[in-house]
């Protein structure tokens, strides 16, 4: 005979009932203390609210993209002035002379680099007026013709007859290119100057001659308009000597001679760049 600690109590029957009802009370149809109607109505509210948001999102891009350009970006007045950038693409350099493995890397580089720059492939661009801007109107769209940087004007430091860049002999070759900005005409006859951070000074080679980037290759208009446009290089070749070997050098290279900015103390690469070789032997 069951005792009356197993039957349910009248309480807990009408808490189990209470707690089944606020799920779904099959009285009132309501489902979480809604009817379907009502979830009907919350349901569409938030539809109509966020297709509302997404419609408002999609016209603000749209508005948007149709104040830019395809070919020049509106604004540019962060960048007017271009930074000085270094191939190999390497601030510290360190390789023993003899050691091929150790500076093959570097050689690979700067060959993949100037694979664009091949005579061949620069004949078919434009043989420009040197010393003057190459100036071009066009239709909207029209593609702007370039002005040829054939490898060979780089001499001793453009692979041609010496396939290390210098680095066999310990005196290596580095490049130095201005990045792209669109519309850029510098003042005054821009040219590549480098000094070492030392006492005595460390004697190099420019090629072209005198370190020049020259007028023609400017104004540039963009990558779309200007798709075989190459920038023009500055070599350096460091005539390093015995008594250089086994040193750690500074070399810092600037912009000279135009208005482009070098001396900006809170962007080291404006007009600049610096950085560190050590050659053993």
């Amino acid at each position: 005979m069951a005792s009356n600690e197993d039957k349910p109590t009248v309480k807990e029957d009408e808490n189990a009932g209470s707690w089944k009802d606020s799920i779904f009370n099959p009285r009132t149809g309501e489902f979480c203390g809604r009817t379907a109607k009502s979830w009907g109505l919350i349901l569409l509210f938030y539809l109509v609210f966020y297709a509302f948001l997404a419609g408002m999102f999609v016209l603000t891009i749209w508005v948007m993209l149709l104040t830019l350009d395809d070919y020049v970006p509106k604004y540019r007045d962060r960048v007017p002035h271009p930074g000085l950038v270094i191939r190999p693409k390497q601030l510290d350099m360190l390789f023993n002379r003899s050691q091929r493995l150790q500076y093959d890397p570097y050689v690979q580089t700067l060959e993949s680099f100037l694979q664009q720059y091949n005579d061949t492939e620069q004949e078919r661009n434009e043989a420009c007026l040197a010393g003057d801007y190459f100036e071009q109107e066009g239709k909207v769209g029209e593609q702007r013709k370039a002005c040829q940087f054939k490898r060979s004007s780089l001499s001793r430091c453009s692979g041609l007859s010496d396939s290390t860049f210098g680095y066999a002999e310990g005196r290596p070759c580095v490049l130095l290119k201005m990045n792209r900005i669109i519309g850029l005409k510098p003042r005054g006859d821009p040219y590549v100057n480098c000094t070492a951070k030392r006492d005595t000074p460390v004697q190099m080679q420019y090629f072209p001659s005198e370190g020049r980037f020259d007028k023609m290759y400017f104004p540039y208009y963009g990558n779309k308009l200007h798709e075989r446009y190459v920038q023009p290089l500055v070599a350096v070749k460091l005539l390093l000597n015995k008594e250089d070997y086994n040193t750690e050098l500074t070399i810092e290279c600037r912009i000279e001679g135009s208005d482009l900015r070098n001396n900006d103390d809170r962007d080291k690469f404006l007009g600049r760049v610096t950085f560190r070789i050590t050659v053993k032997e």
